[in-house]
């Protein structure tokens, strides 16, 4: 199998290209076709998988993925990562255009600059650079979204879940998610705490404040839930996982007038976990208080909950401390292995194969002037050469 193209390429130019392209989730804007271009190049295999349904919002969104591979034989090293961006914010605030892709004093500013179409710029510069030497022993692939800053349902889940139906079978894969902390490379993420969101809603009778007996409130109903529910301790931590949290992120009641009492009092928590607890657990856990202070009370509650991920921890020894020796090898600093954070897509391709984390450093990531040095790119894009190396070498083993 021949490259179409023996030229190495630019991280800095291609992640130039794709922050040009305003993917603001769930929209494309031509994005895709930027990375897709760029991967035929370098003669890999391109696969659209679209995906649509609802969005969490009620509305359906044509979702598009790809799937890109050069090579039939194993070990196949993947990478994974998201084209699609949030919102820029005020873009008068920006030092510039979010979308114009400029560089200043040798820093590039644009929305995705870190999270992470810097990386994806990264990693396929790498790959053209590994490529322009001769073959591979194995093959290479890339796992792609649209869908990963939005409700992430038709994104990386359901490529995984195809994936996997078919077969295809990827033997480690790198996230290239903004993991490093304060310097680049300082840090891998191997693990990741489970989040569940959950709620409720409690249902009352409207009424006059001066006649509470024709009324029925709502009020101090959520109120208490609330505090039942913050009151658990759930655990004590986990090894290399900090205690699991519940947070109360909201409470409305949405009544402007003073003299009424209101109808419905609504709540919304969200739990981030490790692995002592399953989602279904802290799930039920919740319904059940639900429905005692229901008895106790006789206001109908409504629960929902959604669990958006189970907590994981990569544990191949082989996998990190390739990894590790990799980034050293490439820029003098071994990473710390964490699984601070939140949750990232690493959480449904660990069904497939062993994942990990490592890309750029994450301190203006959905920020106004979110940006990268120009410099960081041209150095992760010689970690991402010596990660596809030693994988190979350890895989291979």
């Amino acid at each position: 199998m021949n490259s179409t193209s023996n030229s190495v390429l630019d991280p800095v130019e291609l992640t130039r290209a794709l922050i040009r392209r305003p993917s603001v989730t769930p929209a494309n804007e031509g994005a895709m076709e930027v990375l897709e271009k760029a991967l035929i190049d370098l003669g890999f295999t391109c696969r659209r998988m679209e995906f649509s349904g609802p969005t969490g919002e009620g509305v359906d969104a044509p979702i598009i993925n790809l799937y890109a591979r050069r090579g039939t034989a194993s070990p196949n090293i993947c990478f994974a990562g998201h084209t699609d961006v949030v919102p820029t914010g005020v873009a008068e605030q920006w030092t510039t255009g979010p979308f114009e892709g400029e560089t200043k004093d040798g820093i590039l500013y644009g929305r995705g600059a870190v999270d992470m179409k810097g990386g994806i710029g990264a990693w396929v510069a790498a790959l053209s650079r590994i490529l322009s030497e001769g073959e591979v022993e194995g093959s290479l692939s890339l796992l792609i979204t649209g869908d990963e800053e939005g409700p992430a349902l038709h994104g990386t889940k359901r490529v995984v879940e195809t994936l996997m139906g078919e077969g295809e079978v990827i033997d480690a894969c790198i996230v290239g998610e903004p993991s490093s902390s304060a310097l680049l490379g300082d840090m891998i993420k191997v693990g990741r705490r489970g989040s569940i969101n959950s709620w409720f809603t409690v249902h009352g009778k409207q009424g006059h404040v001066a006649y509470p007996e024709r009324a029925a409130n709502p009020a101090p109903v959520i109120a208490e839930l609330m505090t039942r529910l913050n009151a658990r301790v759930l655990d004590e931590g986990y090894p290399e996982f900090p205690p699991s949290n519940l947070e109360i992120t909201t409470i409305d009641i949405g009544n402007t007038a003073t003299n009424i009492i209101p109808a419905v009092a609504r709540a919304r928590t969200n739990i981030r976990f490790n692995p002592t607890h399953a989602g279904t657990a802290l799930a039920e856990w919740m319904t059940k208080e639900a429905g005692a202070l229901q008895a106790e009370t006789g206001f109908r509650i409504d629960v929902e909950h959604m669990i958006s991920g189970e907590a994981f921890l990569t544990q191949n020894e082989a996998f990190i401390g390739g990894v590790q020796d990799a980034v050293e090898k490439a820029i003098g600093r071994r990473p710390e292995a964490s699984t601070s954070g939140g949750t990232s897509d690493a959480r449904f391709i660990r069904y497939m194969c062993p994942v990990l984390e490592l890309g750029l450093v994450g301190q203006t990531m959905h920020q106004i002037d979110e940006r990268v040095p120009e410099q960081e790119l041209r150095d992760l894009t010689n970690i991402y050469v010596e990660v596809i190396r030693a994988l190979f070498e350890r895989l291979k083993a």
